[in-house]
């Protein structure tokens, strides 16, 4: 009898991965450190702030082509306002997506909200009152101005930053996403730089903002592409995930050149704007990623360079309008 018995080996205990944020794995490890100084500037997405500068760039240009003297004040302000509203709306994806659950699945850089490193409340108490001091300096410039409708065209930027991932039914997970990006960070953002500063919008401002608005798209596309299998599964119909990998590599690709063929373009009447092709040396390597990346963090690096070209590209249209 003793010697038939035999121990039995326990099986070994499975290791299991979380999906996506590491913070909110479920396993009992301790609580996660509470957010440091880092960790919310981290927050602020600060990648992402060229596109807040890229159009009031170019917007500045465009309205140095109607009027030689430059506007520093009134541009300094809608810089202001756009800086403001890119964090303010970072802060605020981060707290409603975070309360959604969806940042559980997300891949990139850890969020406040999603690893439990900040209340819900503190962050969406910081995004407010980063909306509320592009509202501040959106009023001074309306006052200065004296074009009280401007009110009524800065409320509607503040409720598209939250409704973008925001509310009900937020349009960041219904693929109009790049819709808005376009709209407000692209037309919106570079027409209303240039009618801020000279009361009329010419033609260069629209050509230029339809490009500042389709890198932004970019940025976002890239973004997007990492995260397809999280917000598929997360429930989050980004236009990624509706059109897929490949779809989303091509749509990226169109969005890029057709911003290169409108510097091309605007090079016959500005031959400084050539220049903008320079722009390829942050750009090309993007591309390069998006195409054959093998891991979806590598997609953070072309995200980051897509950012940075967009500023090169704007800082060199702004160039070949003020020349």
């Amino acid at each position: 009898m003793a010697g038939n018995t035999k121990k039995r080996r326990s099986a070994p205990a499975r290791k299991t991965h979380p999906r996506g944020n590491p913070q909110r794995s479920g396993s009992p490890v301790t609580a996660p450190r509470r957010a440091g100084v880092r960790d919310w500037i981290a927050a602020a997405r600060l990648r992402t702030l060229p596109l807040a500068i890229a159009p009031v760039l170019i917007g500045t240009g465009a309205a140095h082509v109607i009027d030689p003297n430059l506007h520093w004040v009134l541009a300094l302000g809608c810089l202001a306002v756009a800086v403001f509203l890119q964090i303010g709306v970072n802060y605020a994806n981060d707290y409603s997506d975070g309360i959604r659950g969806t940042d559980d699945y997300r891949v990139g850089p850890g969020r406040l909200t999603g690893s439990r490193k900040a209340a819900p409340k503190a962050v969406l108490a910081v995004a407010l009152a980063f909306f509320a001091l592009a509202g501040i300096v959106g009023v001074v410039l309306t006052v200065r101005t004296q074009h009280w409708w401007l009110l009524i065209v800065g409320a509607v930027c503040v409720a598209a930053a939250w409704f973008y991932t925001g509310g009900k039914r937020p349009y960041g997970y219904n693929a109009l996403g790049e819709v808005f990006v376009f709209v407000f960070f692209g037309l919106v953002a570079t027409a209303g730089t240039t009618f801020i500063q000279v009361g009329v919008v010419p033609q260069e401002a629209w050509f230029g903002g339809v490009a500042a608005g389709l890198l932004a798209c970019a940025v976002l596309l890239a973004n997007n592409l990492r995260d397809i299998p999280q917000d598929r599964e997360a429930g989050k119909r980004t236009l990624s995930v509706l059109i897929g990998a490949r779809g989303t590599q091509a749509l990226y690709t169109v969005f890029v050149v057709v911003a290169l063929l409108i510097a091309c373009f605007l090079g016959f009447f500005y031959p400084i704007a050539w220049l903008a092709l320079m722009s390829l040396l942050l750009l090309g390597p993007a591309l390069l990623i998006v195409w054959m990346y093998g891991k979806p963090q590598e997609l953070v690096i072309a995200l980051s360079l897509t950012s940075l070209g967009a500023l090169a590209y704007s800082a060199l249209l702004f160039w070949a309008f003020s020349a």
